[in-house]
C-alpha cells in the first residue's frame, strides 16, 4: 500500500509584507508550507511501520522543483507533480482535482494525506474535495493516525473534546500541527533527495481544464501595513545573533 502527501509551495509568512492592505511577495523566499512538513512527518512514521512507498503529490509552477526536493529529503519516496506557469495561486477546486488526478496516477494508494489547511489561504477545501471527487472517507483534523490492516484509527481533535473514528481504507486524512514535530533532515537525506524520481504531468495530460478565470477573487484585505523585515527565531541564541547581524547589539 503507498501513502500519498499533498504539499503545496508558499511565500515564507513571515517575509510577506503588506502594502494598500494587499499582500506583498516580492523578495518572500519560497517554502514548503508547515502543516505539510506534519503531513509528511505523519506519512513517514506510517510507512516505517506497514511499508509500501511515500509519495509527494502537488501542483505548481515549474518554478517550484526546490521545494519538492525539501519534501523528498523529509523522507517521501519519490514525487507526482501537475506543473505549469499558470498553476500559481490556483483556487482549490482546480487544486483538487490536479491532486486527484495524481493520487490515481500512482495507483494502489491507501491513504492521502493533508495539511488542515495551506499555511496561505488555509481554506482548508483541498482535502474534503479530495475525498470527494476520488470517493473516499474523510477525518479531518487529525492529531494521531494509526494503520490497521485493511482500516485506519483517527483520533480528531474537537473544539472541547476529542473523537476517535475508524475508516475503511483508502481513506483521506487532514491533520493538525500538533499530530507530531517534523524530524529535520540529514545532510545525507538532502543530497539523496535530488536523486529521487519526479514524475510531471501537465493539466492537459491529467485531464483536467483550469478555471479561467478563477472562481475565487480577493476584494478587500483588512491587514494592517507592515513593510518592515520580520524574521523568526526559536531560541535566545538565534535573537541574539539576528539582532548582532542587524547592528541592534555590539558583536563580540
Amino acid at each position: 500500500m503507498n501513502i500519498a502527501v499533498a504539499m503545496k509551495e508558499i511565500p515564507e509568512p513571515a517575509q510577506v509584507r503588506i502594502r494598500d492592505r494587499k499582500p506583498v511577495f516580492e523578495g518572500a523566499p519560497l517554502t514548503l508550507g508547515p502543516l505539510e512538513k506534519n503531513a509528511l512527518e505523519a506519512g513517514r512514521a506510517l510507512k516505517e511501520a506497514a511499508g509500501g512507498k511515500l509519495v509527494i503529490v502537488s501542483a505548481g509552477p515549474h518554478t517550484f522543483e526546490d521545494t519538492v526536493t525539501e519534501g523528498l529529503a523529509m523522507g517521501a519516496d519519490e514525487a507526482y507533480l501537475a506543473q505549469d506557469d499558470r498553476l500559481s495561486g490556483i483556487e482549490s477546486a482546480s487544486s483538487a482535482e490536479l491532486i486527484a488526478s495524481l493520487v490515481k496516477k500512482i495507483g494502489d494508494v491507501g491513504l492521502v494525506l493533508f495539511g488542515e489547511g495551506s499555511g496561505d489561504n488555509y481554506s482548508g477545501q483541498v482535502g474534503p474535495r479530495v475525498a470527494q471527487i476520488l470517493g473516499m472517507p474523510l477525518a479531518a483534523y487529525a492529531t494521531g493516525i494509526e494503520l490497521d490492516g485493511s482500516s485506519v484509527r483517527v483520533t480528531c481533535s474537537l473544539e472541547d473534546s476529542f473523537e476517535v473514528v475508524e475508516l475503511e481504507l483508502p481513506a483521506v486524512v487532514t491533520v493538525m500541527s500538533g499530530i507530531n514535530e517534523p524530524r529535520i533532515p540529514s545532510v545525507m537525506e538532502i543530497l539523496k533527495a535530488g536523486k529521487k524520481p519526479k514524475t510531471t504531468f501537465t493539466p492537459d495530460e491529467l485531464g483536467v481544464k483550469l478555471l479561467v478565470p478563477a472562481l475565487v477573487a480577493t476584494r478587500s484585505n483588512l491587514a494592517p501595513v507592515s513593510d518592515r523585515k520580520q524574521v523568526q527565531v526559536k531560541t535566545a541564541e538565534e535573537l541574539l545573533g539576528v539582532l548582532r547581524a542587524g547592528g541592534v547589539l555590539g558583536r563580540d
